[in-house]
């Protein structure tokens, strides 16, 4: 199942970015259509105000995914961590987090349902890993603990 296959003609209105500034942080990121047609999630972390993270969101009507096992993206990092993020329903306070490292070459990544932990605020929490049954929001997030710019580029998002 494909959860977002990216072109020139894509249309963003439900990828929404998210920053620190939402805890007083100045740190920020873009998301747009590169000229090939991918989506671009780019920008700067910053430490200042005890800020530290940017993410950009993907919010879609519930997707029934037992059938699926893993989450499988098709990427162009810039060499840094990255956490892909997963919510049941995207009024959950938590997400279910893995994190994942990036070359800088384009590169497919593969995560099991049963890498993504439960996380609030960063936090682990002590609940079940992501159950897989319901899917109603996707993010990609760069929080590293350190001030430094980013580029994550983006092709497509499938289950499998």
């Amino acid at each position: 199942m494909t959860l977002f296959q990216f072109k020139s003609t894509s249309n963003l209105s439900n990828w929404t970015i998210i920053g620190d500034y939402v805890m007083g942080g100045v740190s920020n990121g873009n998301f747009y259509l590169s000229e090939s047609g991918t989506g671009v999630f780019k920008g700067e972390v910053s430490l200042d105000n005890n800020g530290g993270f940017s993410m950009v969101k993907y919010s879609f009507a519930t997707k029934q995914v037992d059938d699926f096992t893993s989450v499988s993206i098709r990427l162009k990092g810039d060499g840094k961590r990255y956490q892909f993020r997963v919510k049941t329903n995207e009024s959950d306070s938590h997400s279910y987090v893995a994190y994942f490292n990036t070359s800088g070459d384009w590169e497919t990544i593969e995560i099991p349902f049963s890498n993504l932990s439960p996380t609030f605020r960063g936090r682990p929490l002590n609940m079940e890993n992501y159950p897989g049954q319901h899917m109603e929001q996707i993010a990609f997030l760069i929080g590293n603990k350190k001030a430094e710019s980013f580029q994550l580029e983006i092709d497509r998002i499938e289950l499998i």
